[in-house]
């Protein structure tokens, strides 16, 4: 089964940037539809971007169309979330999950969790 390592997190001012990468391994990454998803304090787990298995079709959470870009290299086994334009509200823990479906926004269709990475977005 495949495992999901976050990384790239941290501590930003509003406004700024943060590149998440989320690394696969033990699996055939190219076989996973990837999405990531954010828990912030107090709130449950939310979706915030999906990318089928090939890259040719992306999914975005209202609240993040515009400023995120999900994107993949297989070649890399690595699926990565660009922040732009970051807001105090997108502080939060983000995750990133695999499933052998579809790219969704609902996360019970995600098998594999990674183990999440914290950004924090001050104002």
């Amino acid at each position: 089964q495949v495992q999901l390592v976050e990384s790239g997190g941290g501590l930003v001012q509003a406004g700024g940037s943060l590149r998440l990468s989320c690394a696969a391994s033990r699996g055939t990454f190219s076989s996973y539809a990837m999405g990531w998803f954010r828990q912030r304090p107090g709130k449950e787990r939310e979706f915030v971007a999906a990318i089928t298995r090939s890259g040719d079709r992306t999914i975005y959470a209202d609240s993040v169309k515009g400023r995120f870009t999900i994107a993949r290299d297989n070649a890399k086994n690595t699926v990565y979330l660009q922040m732009n334009s970051l807001k105090p509200e997108d502080t939060a823990v983000y995750y990133c999950a695999a499933n052998l479906a579809l790219a969704t926004s609902s996360f019970r269709a995600y098998d594999y969790w990674g183990q999440g990475t914290q950004v924090t977005v001050s104002s």
